[in-house]
């Protein structure tokens, strides 16, 4: 590739960079400065509070997402991959299953991924109620269910296209948020000029000032002030998708200046109109502005909705992956982009709780102590995952790796702390919600742990099994049977059931046996691994990362490199369909068992997970008790 089209194709994933990974930060400030100086938190409308909010919003967006972000975390990538699941796996990887860290660092992956859960769910109904509020400053005295009715009408719509993917509007995020920033950083500017005074903010010094005068009431304001932030887990979660270097260039050349310029255009515009601190974003051109503002920011907010939603989908699979939640109907909806999928289930269950949500709240400034605390409490956990990764990945020295992720931590506690103070002002629901998928996450994970521990306790040794077999071989019948079998299940029950009752066995007997690795993806070329037993029969291990499309036939082909040839019509695939029963003293409290019952039932069957053609799938039942 030529030096021209690197450049070529760098710029064009800028650009698409621009419209996914930044559309929730580019949103931020349709709603922060209005909620920060929310007479809820009694801070005073004066130029030096002023020059203090901005320049903590500022240095927040230069420290917490140029520096530990876009400089720090994006280094801690998982073959490529980000996000705090692949932040999780990796440093899984790093401390090995016998040590003490292994558990709680399970545990606080999967809590800060319950957390970016709520975040997804938050960041719709903000944003567009953010988005639409902008009618009531163009029509003073409009019934405030009327902004709520056509907020719930854009969400509607925004769910019920996701079904068709994004490949056909996709190319448009990226113009719409570039057309979207530009206005931003031009806003800012006009206001900049109107009131110079307001870039002394660039003094960091203002800011420690505010938080030393104002004390608590700067401590509660804080809680406000993360939402400036709302949107930099995604640039880590998305790495995959473009890249270290296109997610760096678009943050630098285009999306921070936009929005300090942005900031500190409010900033100037509150200096010299105090009364519009109800809506200053609105405020900014003056009145004949607001209808195309709102239009404009209705599509910016719909695009940065779109991004976490695809996001929660890609979050979903991934946890399918690592066993933390059941098999669930993914479809993919575009033939080029293995990583546009749609999860029927999950997008229907989002939609229902951010409906809830903007019927809870009911305006976006209410909506705000629920947003920082999801958005905090998935930063604290993303940086404490990071230091184990510096630590025990890359063995870095102990103090360089306090030194990296230390400061960090500091902050981190400092933002949750104060949007830990909105728990009962909108708080509680994001915890809620990572509360009721953090239960779900654990008790999959501990019910199928306490199926495979009975499983391996009732399991007969394959290859002395197939000894004794061989002694007196039953008779052999034409064709291909394959088994699926766990990873250390033994003799598969679809197996003994079908020698007791048919008392026959195929010519070519498979043990085919699915292993899913801590890592995101795995090579072709390394997916399947044939190993004889004797007599006809064989052993397949097949290795997928938690980003890999599991495709059985797919990597069945591929054995005809091994030696190993498959003719689809006359292989036949026998699965063992476990019907899981609570038993009186099993290893979980009662209510949790029939939890994981109730999820069992449900969950997708084994065949259509692994895409085997039902017509060559044969179901035999079998019962574990728990």
């Amino acid at each position: 590739m030529t030096a021209q089209q690197n450049k070529s194709s760098l710029a064009a994933l800028t650009l698409a960079a621009v419209g996914i990974v930044y559309g929730d930060i580019g949103t931020s400030p349709l709603y922060t400065l209005k909620a920060v100086f929310h007479e809820d938190h009694g801070l005073a409308l004066t130029t030096p509070n002023l020059l203090g909010i901005i320049s903590l919003i500022f240095w927040g967006l230069t420290l917490i997402v140029s520096l530990k972000y876009v400089a720090l975390i994006l280094r801690a990538d998982n073959r490529g991959e980000g996000g705090i699941m692949a932040l999780m796996a990796l440093a899984l990887n790093s401390v090995t299953k016998a040590s003490k860290w292994y558990f709680p660092l399970m545990v606080l992956g999967v809590f800060g991924a319950t957390m970016f859960y709520g975040d997804s769910v938050i960041t719709p109904a903000i944003s567009v109620l953010g988005a639409i509020e902008g009618l009531e400053v163009a029509i003073p005295g409009i019934p405030n269910w009327v902004v709520l009715l056509i907020t719930a009408i854009v969400l509607v719509a925004l769910y019920s296209v996701q079904r068709r993917g994004t490949a056909g509007i996709g190319r448009w995020f990226g113009p719409v948020m570039l057309v979207w920033f530009a206005a931003l950083a031009a806003m800012g500017v006009a206001n900049i000029i109107e009131a110079p005074q307001i870039l002394a903010a660039l003094n960091p010094l203002h800011a420690f000032r505010f938080m030393l005068e104002n004390k608590y009431t700067a401590f509660i304001a804080l809680g406000a002030v993360v939402l400036s932030l709302t949107g930099a887990e995604a640039l880590y979660a998305d790495m995959g998708h473009f890249g270290k270097k296109p997610i760096r260039a678009a943050w630098f050349l285009i999306a921070f200046p936009a929005l300090a310029l942005n900031y500190m255009g409010q900033g100037a515009l509150l200096i010299m109109h105090p009364e519009h601190v109800s809506n200053p974003f609105y405020n900014q051109l003056g009145s004949w502005s607001i209808y195309p503002l709102v239009l404009l920011s209705t599509m910016a907010a719909v695009i940065a909705s779109q991004a976490t939603i695809s996001g929660t989908f890609s979050m979903t699979k991934q946890a399918i992956a690592l066993g933390l939640m059941p098999r669930m109907r993914v479809l993919h909806t575009s033939e080029s982009e293995i990583g546009q999928i749609y999860i029927p289930a999950v997008n229907w269950l989002q939609l229902v709780v951010v409906l809830i949500g903007v019927l809870i709240f009911q305006s976006s400034d209410d909506m705000a102590g629920a947003y920082g605390i999801a958005v905090t409490a998935t930063m604290l956990c993303t940086t404490i995952l990071t230091f184990f990764v510096t630590r025990y990945r890359w063995h870095l020295p102990l103090v360089l790796c306090f030194g990296a992720t230390g400061f960090f931590i500091v902050m981190d506690i400092m933002l949750f702390s104060s949007s830990t103070l909105k728990l009962f002002h909108g708080g509680w629901f994001p915890l809620l919600l990572g509360a009721i998928l953090f239960t779900g996450m654990m008790t999959w994970k501990r019910g199928r742990h306490l199926v495979f521990e009975n499983l391996q306790s009732h399991a007969i040794p394959l290859e002395e099994f197939l000894q004794s077999l061989f002694v007196a071989p039953p008779t052999r019948v034409y064709g291909t049977a394959i088994f699926l079998r766990g990873e250390s299940d033994g003799v598969p029950h679809a197996l003994l059931h079908n020698l007791s009752h048919n008392k026959v066995l195929h010519e070519r007997v498979v043990f085919l046996t699915v292993h899913m690795l801590e890592e995101p993806w795995v090579p072709t070329a390394e997916q399947a691994k044939v190993t004889a037993l004797g007599h006809n029969c064989f052993q397949i291990n097949v290795f997928y990362g938690f980003k890999d499309e599991p495709d059985i036939p797919k990597v069945l082909a591929q054995c005809e490199e091994h030696g190993l040839p498959f003719e689809m019509m006359e292989t036949s695939f026998f699965i063992a369909r476990q019907t899981v029963i609570s038993a009186p003293g099993g290893g979980m409290a009662p209510w949790r068992e029939h939890l994981f019952v109730a999820m069992s039932r449900n969950a997708r069957g084994a065949a259509d997970y692994y895409q085997i053609p039902p017509n060559r799938v044969i179901e035999l039942g079998t019962q574990v008790e728990i």
